[in-house]
């Protein structure tokens, strides 16, 4: 298994991490397709999404596969006035990632993180390994210490309808 730049972060700071690879799908690079190859719970796999802010500095967060991210409470917590994702076009540039392969480890630049608090309710999560295919099991808390990564509350609350 060839190793990522993400791994060798992990390493380098002795963080313990079990690597998962995984059947890619070209035409299904969701967290979901993820969760359904992998076996792992779709609420312990986190996605890497990337933002920028009103000065087009990036903003990374880290939500669980099957939820959204709500643009606003990460510009709050972030401390800026508003935020939004960035074009695909844009994530290689920014990040040395390709879509369905960010990892929120080994980017180009040390980006403010956020990790949807949900993360630290699980004894692992999983994150890519900063390619497609492959995935990265660890402890949440060291995830926090790999990248000075802060939790925070940053999806969207999902409506309860009432029938009648």
């Amino acid at each position: 298994m060839k190793k990522t730049n993400a791994c060798r972060i992990l390493d380098k700071y002795k963080i313990p991490y079990t690597l998962i690879e995984y059947a890619i799908d070209e035409s299904d690079l969701s967290a979901l397709h993820v969760a359904k190859v992998s076996g792992i719970n779709i609420k312990q796999i986190f996605k890497t999404l990337v933002c920028v802010d009103e000065k087009n500095q990036p903003l990374v967060a880290c939500i669980s596969g099957d939820d959204a991210l709500d643009l606003k409470a990460l510009a709050k917590v972030a401390g800026v006035k508003k935020c939004t994702m960035i074009p695909l076009k844009d994530l290689l540039k920014i990040t040395g990632y390709i879509k369905g392969g960010c990892s929120p480890i080994g980017m180009k630049k040390l980006y403010p993180t956020f990790l949807h608090v949900s993360a630290l309710e699980y004894p692992f999560i999983s994150i890519s390994a900063g390619v497609r295919g492959m995935q990265i099991k660890l402890d949440p808390q060291f995830l926090l210490k790999a990248i000075l990564v802060k939790t925070a509350d940053i999806i969207e609350r999902k409506e309860k309808t009432c029938k009648s």
